[in-house]
């Protein structure tokens, strides 16, 4: 059967990705039982992170990462035990954990679960201790102005230091609120829609956007949103942070 004759507004680019709903592909994983992946970023996209949505059965439970790996999780939907040598924590809709590079765990599905998974190469600096893990909820964290104006919020949900290299926040937008300028930046970014909508302008393209959509951003891609409709637009976002541009 034809799905409205090819048409959609996924859109991939040399510099970004727009991937929406109509076009995710669910995949296994070796190692997870009861969980089906849409990964959304990875190297083979030129990403230098994975960025994946893991939907979890009653049970079902991610795969041991690679001891190089740091991973972060959100839960979208439903409850997650997360199991930190002998310390168990569930983890409810907006709840979230970081997990660093070598840190025994496990994240199984108390009940029928959706949840973003991050996933990234450590990069240790020499200059501090290694990273600790971390949770929380995201309602609970406090909330900053971006740039003074109080009409797009943004929630930090990673520690601030030189420890850490990577950043994930939620940044919420009043109806009309948009972003104070267009970026160009080296850090790389994977985003979430979560809810509401507005428009992104990504490179040289413009795209209507909606709750549910991802997108990828390369290192210097032109990036600009505003949120547009009747409700509040909310994206989770991620970032490569704090590391010299020659590192590895």
């Amino acid at each position: 059967m034809l799905h409205h004759l090819g048409a959609t507004r996924s859109s991939l680019k040399a510099d970004h990705l727009l991937q929406t709903p109509d076009t995710f592909i669910r995949t296994p994983l070796p190692g997870a039982e009861g969980v089906d992946f849409i990964i959304h970023a990875g190297p083979r996209l030129g990403a230098r992170f994975a960025m994946m949505t893991a939907e979890f059965q009653q049970g079902g439970h991610l795969p041991d990462p690679a001891p190089f790996l740091q991973r972060f999780v959100y839960v979208l939907e439903g409850e997650l035990d997360v199991t930190v040598d002998d310390s168990s924590t569930t983890l409810t809709a907006s709840g979230f954990y970081f997990l660093p590079a070598g840190a025994t765990h496990r994240v199984q599905a108390r009940t029928p679960a959706r949840a973003v998974v991050i996933e990234k190469p450590s990069q240790p600096s020499p200059e501090t201790a290694a990273p600790s893990p971390c949770s929380g909820q995201e309602q609970d964290l406090p909330s900053e102005p971006l740039g003074g104006d109080p009409g797009l919020q943004v929630k930090r949900m990673m520690p601030d230091g030189i420890a850490y290299d990577f950043a994930v926040n939620t940044m919420a937008y009043d109806p009309g609120a948009s972003l104070a300028m267009v970026e160009v930046h080296v850090m790389e970014h994977g985003l979430l829609m979560l809810e509401g909508g507005g428009i992104y302008k990504l490179g040289d393209s413009w795209y209507p956007v909606t709750a549910g959509d991802f997108i990828w951003m390369a290192p210097y891609c032109p990036q600009w949103f505003g949120a547009l409709g009747k409700v509040p637009a909310k994206y989770l976002i991620y970032k490569d942070w704090y590391r010299h541009p020659l590192a590895e």
